[in-house]
C-alpha cells in the first residue's frame, strides 16, 4: 500500500491524518536539511529534514492525542541522539538516529495511544518499534542510492544531536500542515 493510501486510510473528522516528528537542536536540523536539499529529489522534497515517530494517527482523535503528546513533552527532559550511521533504503539513503530516551519515549508514547485509541485505530507502520532515522533521499535509482551512501559514509562522521519538542502535523498528500511545536522539559 503506497504512503498515501495509508494515510487516506487513517483519515479522520477532517480527513487529514496527523504526523509526530521529533524536532531537534537547530544546529543538527540544518546540517540535516542542507544534505536533503542537496541529494531529496528537487520534485519531492516538500519537507525538512524530519525525524518520524508516529506517520499517520486519526484526526478523529487529535485533540486527545495533542493532549497525551503535551503531557509526554512537559514530563521528559530534553536528551541526546547520535545520528551518523548510513542505512541504504534500496531506492534511497538515511542517517540513522540512536539513542534509549528515544527509544523509551516512542515505546511510552505507543502504550499510551494503544491504550487511548485502540490497537486497530494505529496503522501497522504506526504499531511498530521505531527505528529512527533522517531520510535524505528516496525514491531515486539504486545506483546512485548506493554511491551516496558509500559517500556519506566516508564523509559524514556521526554526531550527537540534541532532541528539543515534539512536532505535530496534518499530512495533506503533499507537504505538511505544522499543527503545534511541544517543546522538551
Amino acid at each position: 500500500m503506497s504512503a498515501a493510501a495509508v494515510h487516506r486510510s487513517h483519515e479522520g473528522a477532517d480527513g487529514r491524518p496527523l504526523v509526530v516528528t521529533l524536532a531537534l537542536d537547530e544546529a543538527s536540523q540544518a546540517r540535516l536539511d542542507d544534505l536533503r536539499r542537496a541529494h531529496f529529489p528537487a520534485d519531492r522534497n516538500h519537507l525538512p529534514a524530519h525525524v518520524t515517530l508516529f506517520h499517520a494517527l486519526p484526526s478523529a482523535g487529535a485533540h486527545r492525542v495533542q493532549e497525551l503528546l503535551a503531557e509526554h513533552a512537559e514530563s521528559t527532559a530534553a536528551f541526546e541522539v547520535r545520528v551518523g550511521e548510513v542505512l541504504r533504503l534500496g531506492r534511497g539513503t538515511a542517517l540513522r538516529l540512536a539513542s534509549r530516551d528515544l527509544d523509551a519515549l516512542h515505546a511510552r508514547l505507543l502504550a499510551r495511544l494503544r491504550s487511548e485509541l485502540g490497537d486497530e485505530s494505529l496503522t501497522a507502520q504506526d504499531r511498530q518499534r521505531l527505528r529512527a532515522h533522517v531520510t535524505v533521499q528516496n525514491k531515486v535509482d539504486p545506483v546512485r542510492a548506493r554511491a551516496l551512501a558509500d559517500r556519506l559514509e566516508v564523509e559524514v562522521a556521526p554526531w550527537t544531536a540534541r532532541a528539543a519538542a515534539l512536532e505535530v502535523w496534518r499530512y495533506d498528500g503533499g507537504p505538511w500542515e505544522p499543527v503545534e511545536t511541544l517543546p522538551l522539559r
